[in-house]
């Protein structure tokens, strides 16, 4: 069988845990979970970075941020994990869902001023699959309003928007390090942000409410519980293992695209002959190639699709099902609009696997199946 995900490994990983464990220091905030923010600060210019333990608290902690309260909209797309709407449904917003662009999955930035309302409080642009949202026209936008940007590019390190790194070009950008991304902590994420303001805010909710960084930078002689906070700070073990894949992060990069360079071209015929859709890059946008997936013609081909690659010993799967047709979804929120794509696209699109160190052997193997999926086996 090939898996749709391996989580990623360099085959350090073990090293910098277990000098972690050597430096009695595996709680957090320590060598490791310093050397990873770091990074974070140096690589993609921004001046505040926190690891955290998901990218779901990630989120919650910019929501907190956002002072998001009782009665406050938030407009997001649909087509999204929910992590994207709990943040802010546990301050008690109402979500306000809008219609996707087809050619990118992500947030129809021409919708959103229709959508903006008094109670509206922020906007949260989903970067899906590494490619970035129409982020200048949604900052505009946002300004004009006053409203906040809360990036959720969970999906996105590694991936630019016009030179800007995914995750650093709003008010509050957060990153995953799940299992399933590129660069894994095994559950652990990140919160970024440029304006000073938010700085020890940000660290006392992720401290539990205390002001804990600042005693162990010597800024206060003891800490004390001073806010309102929650354990958002992730154990030194999981930044150790993070820390081995950031060391090498260009070369699981450039591994990642020469697997999502292979499929596009070896597909191209297929599109040609109007049998899938590839993906769509825009132009600014620098992906990491998170994913990799194909639009069928409609559900059935799609369910059809899965079966055969599985017979044929391959894993491949759909994605979200829209938020706004869960029971969820419809309690904590509306759908602005007419759904043109949202739902019509995510019956359509299925992911092909896609890990670090992926064969080309498998990839060979994958196009093939694909090809005799929709062309039928070769003589």
């Amino acid at each position: 069988m090939i898996d749709f995900n391996i989580p990623p490994s360099t085959g350090n990983e073990a090293v910098y845990i277990e000098q972690a464990i050597a430096h009695h220091k595996i709680c957090g905030d320590g060598e490791f979970t310093k050397k990873c923010t770091a990074w974070l600060m140096d690589r993609f210019a921004v001046p505040n970075a926190l690891l955290t333990t998901s990218c779901t608290h990630a989120l919650e902690m910019a929501a907190l941020l956002c002072g998001i309260e009782e009665g406050d909209e938030v407009i997001l797309p649909s087509y999204t994990f929910v992590s994207t709407a709990d943040a802010f449904v546990l301050r008690g917003a109402k979500l306000v869902f809008v219609d996707i662009r087809p050619d990118t999955m992500n947030l129809d930035e021409t919708l959103l001023e229709g959508a903006i309302t008094p109670r509206t409080k922020a906007i949260v642009p989903v970067h899906y699959a590494g490619v970035a949202c129409e982020m200048d026209t949604i900052l505009s936008i946002a300004r004009k309003h006053r409203l906040r940007v809360v990036e959720d590019a969970a999906q996105g390190v590694m991936a630019f928007y016009k030179g800007r790194a995914l995750g650093t070009i709003g008010d509050f950008g957060c990153y995953s390090f799940h299992e399933t991304k590129n660069y894994s902590m095994g559950e652990g994420g990140a919160l970024l942000f440029h304006d000073p303001v938010y700085k020890e805010k940000a660290e006392i909710i992720r401290e539990k409410g205390t002001n804990r960084s600042k005693f162990f930078r010597g800024q206060v002689d003891k800490y004390t519980w001073v806010d309102f906070g929650s354990s958002y700070l992730p154990s030194e073990l999981n930044a150790a293992y993070l820390w081995a894949q950031l060391l090498v992060a260009d070369l699981i990069n450039e591994d990642r695209l020469r697997c999502w360079n292979y499929y596009h071209e070896a597909l191209r015929p297929l599109q040609d002959q109007g049998l899938i859709e590839r993906p769509v890059i825009p132009k600014g946008c620098m992906h990491n190639a998170h994913m990799y997936y194909i639009k069928c013609k409609d559900l059935d081909e799609r369910t059809r699709f899965i079966t055969y690659m599985k017979s044929r010993g391959i894993q491949c799967v759909f994605h979200y099902i829209p938020l706004h047709s869960s029971p969820a979804g419809k309690r904590f929120g509306r759908f602005y609009g007419e759904d043109r794509y949202t739902t019509r696209e995510s019956e359509r699109l299925v992911r092909l696997p896609m890990y670090y160190q992926l064969p080309e052997e498998s990839l060979a193997c994958i196009v093939e199946a694909i090809r005799d999926f929709y062309q039928g086996p070769s003589l």
